[in-house]
């Protein structure tokens, strides 16, 4: 493939920090596929749980994305290998309604399309105007978003053509029962958090990941969306992306840039990963 001369995606400038607006309704979407969503819900792995411990899973789950973004091959390596240790306790018990396992390559693809979609989405709204070439690209370079854990590269669609195939089949498999959806009310809500930040922004971040949900996960989740909803939306969106756009990068790439300086402060000290 060839790359644009002028391309404004960079390896560096993958994450848009405020891409973490629309961090919940990609969980939607991951915890959508029933093997994700009881293999997240039943786990037995309380550190990963955000409900229980927001504040761990939130940095591990932003750790991992700049890691798999920006990082280098020893850096995703080793976040590898401390994520599999956890991974290796998420299993489907005898009376899970599912069966799961956290290794599973396939559920993994799904987790990875979802964050790519999620990055392509984001990336298209509040940086706006990229060429078809620099989709591409971008495309491409999100792949160590599956190839990080256990995705292998010949299981990445090998363009967007294929991509869109892969993802529209996939959405066959999407289904969120009661117990599920529950669970992720509480995300879409910020129901995790402390009152205080629950109460005045939960609203308000209910809206944002509605407006982030494709149409097919809306109903799912049993969302409601107008089209009054819509337009409000999209002129919010309109003015974040004319703020992000004119931050130096180093702004508009927090937090992400600053968990990637605190893993590689904790390699170098030794300390855990995950």
């Amino acid at each position: 493939m060839t790359v644009p001369t002028e391309s404004r995606v960079r390896e560096d400038e993958l994450i848009v920090g405020a891409g973490l607006l629309a961090g919940g309704a990609n969980v939607i979407m991951q915890l959508a596929r029933p093997g994700v969503g009881y293999g997240v819900v039943e786990s037995e792995v309380d550190t990963g749980n955000i409900i229980k411990h927001p504040i761990k899973r939130t940095r591990t789950t932003l750790t991992y994305l700049a890691v798999a973004s920006m990082g280098t091959d020893e850096e995703r390596a080793l976040f590898r290998r401390a994520t599999n240790r956890s991974h290796a306790r998420v299993r489907s018990t005898e009376s899970s309604p599912v069966s799961y396992n956290a290794f599973d390559k396939n559920l993994q693809l799904w987790v990875a399309a979802c964050l790519y979609r999620g990055v392509e989405d984001v990336y298209t709204m509040l940086v706006g105007g990229l060429t078809d070439a620099e989709i591409d690209e971008l495309y491409q370079r999100s792949a160590t978003l599956g190839t990080t854990l256990q995705v292998t590269d010949d299981m990445w669609p090998a363009d967007r053509a294929e991509f869109e195939r892969y993802w529209n089949d996939a959405l066959e498999q999407v289904h969120v029962d009661d117990t599920v959806r529950e669970y992720l009310h509480q995300i879409a809500v910020l129901g995790f958090m402390p009152r205080y930040v629950s109460a005045p922004l939960g609203g308000f971040n209910k809206f944002l990941t509605t407006g982030f949900l494709p149409q097919r996960f809306r109903d799912e989740m049993r969302l409601p969306w107008t089209g009054r909803d819509q337009r409000r939306f999209d002129r919010l969106m309109r003015a974040m992306g004319a703020v992000i756009r004119r931050l130096p990068p180093v702004l508009r790439k927090f937090p992400f840039n600053y968990y990637l300086w605190d893993v590689r402060r904790r390699i170098k000290a030794g300390s855990p990963l995950v």
